[in-house]
């Protein structure tokens, strides 16, 4: 009962706030249940009452960082009223924010390679790009290569991003260091794929559920 008390005191939310500090810290490898209990003053048994093993801690961490990331993206896409260039360089540019903003998140979300993660994070990296991908697919809808381009483009757009933050990064440059070029980047990007030349305005999409809209217009 005593135990119980003490897990109870310490809550899921200090846990995940004090932990996301240790991982930036030390890494994931370097830290185990136990080190991070001691760091926090309490028995490992008070983590477990709230999580079964570090990898499920630290995919809670990525989580909500998916869910903020997604519901800014969203709200992007509900504000423009439709599928553009515009947007999609707004949607490429909330990325790079949002991973220069948030390095250590980003670390975490896109650049750990740990097999005991990889069945917990790939269903959120998963609708994290087939967000993006939707709004690509609709901007180019109507270019002539559609159909060959239309699972590799995305893909290849979103690891671009990738690269560029993963750069800055490691480099320590913040979004303001980098937003002139990011911007360069992403304007020579669409010009490349002439996105201007076939560009439509099309209807926004409803959003269904938590995570993912449809391509049926309002």
């Amino acid at each position: 009962m005593a135990r119980k008390a003490v897990a109870q005191e310490l809550s899921r939310e200090r846990i995940l706030t004090e932990a996301r500090d240790l991982f930036a810290t030390f890494g994931y490898r370097a830290l185990t249940m136990r080190s991070i209990a001691k760091a926090m003053g309490y028995s490992h048994g008070a983590l477990y009452y709230h999580f079964s093993e570090k990898a499920e801690l630290f995919y809670a961490l990525i989580k909500d960082d998916f869910s903020l990331l997604m519901q800014r993206q969203r709200e992007m896409i509900v504000r423009e009223h439709g599928f553009s260039v515009n947007l999609l360089q707004k949607l490429m540019m909330e990325f790079v924010w949002f991973g220069l903003s948030n390095p250590n998140h980003y670390e975490m979300m896109f650049m750990l390679n740990e097999p005991e993660l990889t069945h917990y994070s790939r269903t959120e990296q998963a609708q994290c790009l087939e967000m993006f991908a939707i709004v690509i697919r609709q901007v180019i809808a109507d270019q002539p290569a559609y159909e060959n381009r239309k699972f590799t483009l995305p893909w290849n757009l979103f690891m671009s991003m990738h690269g560029l933050i993963s750069y800055c990064i490691q480099f320590k440059q913040t979004y303001e260091e980098a937003r002139r070029l990011a911007e360069e980047h992403i304007r020579l990007i669409c010009v490349s794929l002439d996105f201007d030349s076939h560009e439509q305005q099309r209807p926004i999409v409803k959003m269904v559920g938590p995570h993912l809209p449809i391509t049926n217009a309002i």
